[in-house]
């Protein structure tokens, strides 16, 4: 199985779609049309700071690791969050998401980033023991007050 990590492109438009539905059901949240349109478009918009790479195996999109950078107080250099990262179930156990959350390392290095971090849930079990291959938790508690 050949595999490719990439920029999105339009093309991918609707497999990413097929991913984003079914992640979206993993956490069971339901998001607007509107949202998951202005979502694609952000992604693909060069002046943004969000971007999404890809995994891309055989030709089919398999997987994805959506990201942005922002500045920080704590370093002089951006920091590099990765907001969702998604695998379609058959592709998993593979070392896909490990070879997405290298690329990211690779990129956020060559940008002078200084961090990249990432939340998960408590019971994202599976999930955790790939991250914990990278770091151990922080024991950081995500607040978070819904302004609209």
């Amino acid at each position: 199985m050949a595999l490719t990590i990439r920029d999105a492109t339009p093309d991918d438009e609707q497999a990413w779609r097929r991913l984003w539905n079914d992640y979206l059901a993993f956490y069971k949240v339901d998001l607007p049309d509107d949202v998951t349109d202005h979502t694609w478009a952000t992604i693909l918009d060069p002046a943004s700071r969000v971007a999404m790479r890809v995994a891309e195996l055989d030709g089919e999109l398999g997987g994805f690791a959506i990201h942005h950078f922002h500045d920080s107080t704590w370093v002089k250099t951006p920091d590099c969050y990765l907001e969702d990262l998604y695998l379609d179930e058959r592709f998993r156990g593979q070392g896909i998401g490990r070879s997405l959350i290298d690329d990211l390392i690779l990129l956020a290095k060559a940008k002078g980033w200084s961090r990249l971090y990432w939340h998960t849930n408590r019971d994202n079990e599976t999930a955790r023991k790939l991250y914990d291959t990278y770091a151990q938790e922080d024991g950081h508690i995500r607040y978070r007050i819904r302004l609209t």
